[in-house]
């Protein structure tokens, strides 16, 4: 997906944000801003926004030195979805359909962005998902690409939601690599968080070898790009992973929620819908 318009002022209220959350210096903020201000005069604008927001986030780091500033609020995150994880795992037990609800929890999961301006509330957010429709609902692809692929990349996103993740990883019961970013950036999860919650017990963690908020492939180490390339089947989760893959012609499914009204028109959903895409199928 290429970087619109409407993302600009985003970029500037992000390194606003995260200047303030990484440091108190006003004029180390101001700096932040003018360095993010003169970047955005030569952006390139066919590039994906997660491509613009690690430069974003790189000025942030080269003026404040501060590496991981979403560090307590990743683990305050993980903390509230884990105690969420032993009623979700009953209710999967009791469903009707476990894996379409595993799908749906792992969707609902994607609120936990602190890359956009919205406010959450982990708990009440997550168990109202179980009521509501995807907009999008190619679960009948997705089963059928799952129960007949050997080869499984999950790339994770967020590190509160990637507790639900774990999740549809259990409901799937197959051998799955889940791809990790490589540095932390905003509070996308990293090989740290995701030891954190033991998602070694149900699957291989890899990292992607991008800082990018995406999987932004010429970024990626060359072992994941050998991962990624065999895959039979991509669980795509998140706004990042969709806007810097959405332009490719891989075997991916994009879970997600439609934060932003620019995701939601480049996919021509509503805003706040919930995702489960056949890239095959993408318009």
């Amino acid at each position: 997906m290429k970087t619109y318009l409407d993302c600009i002022p985003c970029f500037m209220e992000q390194a606003l944000r995260v200047g303030r959350l990484s440091t108190e210096n006003e004029g180390e903020i101001k700096e932040i801003l003018d360095n993010v201000g003169d970047m955005i005069k030569d952006l390139p604008m066919e590039s994906s926004p997660p491509e613009i927001s690690m430069r974003v986030y790189d000025k942030i780091k080269q003026v404040t030195g501060n590496e991981d500033p979403f560090e307590d609020v990743k683990i305050d995150h993980i903390k509230k979805a884990q105690k969420l994880y032993p009623h979700m795992k009953d209710i999967l037990e009791e469903s009707d359909d476990s894996l379409l609800d595993a799908v749906k929890l792992s969707i609902a999961g994607n609120i936990i962005d602190l890359g956009v301006s919205k406010t959450f509330n982990i708990e009440e957010d997550i168990l109202k998902s179980l009521h509501l429709e995807l907009t999008i609902k190619d679960f009948e692809d997705f089963k059928n690409k799952i129960n007949t692929s050997k080869n499984i990349l999950y790339l994770g996103d967020n590190s509160g939601e990637a507790v639900f993740d774990k999740l549809l990883i259990e409901e799937i019961g197959k051998p799955i690599d889940f791809a990790v970013r490589e540095k932390p950036i905003i509070n996308d999860i990293t090989k740290k968080e995701a030891e954190m919650i033991k998602m070694d017990e149900v699957a291989d963690i890899i990292s992607s070898g991008t800082s990018a908020p995406g999987t932004v492939l010429n970024t990626c180490n060359a072992e994941f790009i050998d991962v990624f390339e065999k895959a039979d089947v991509i669980i795509s989760k998140g706004q990042g992973n969709y806007e810097s893959l959405s332009g490719t012609d891989y075997p991916i499914f994009f879970l997600l929620k439609a934060k932003c009204d620019v995701i939601a028109r480049d996919i021509g959903v509503p805003e706040d819908s919930l995702i489960l895409m056949n890239n095959a199928k993408k318009s």
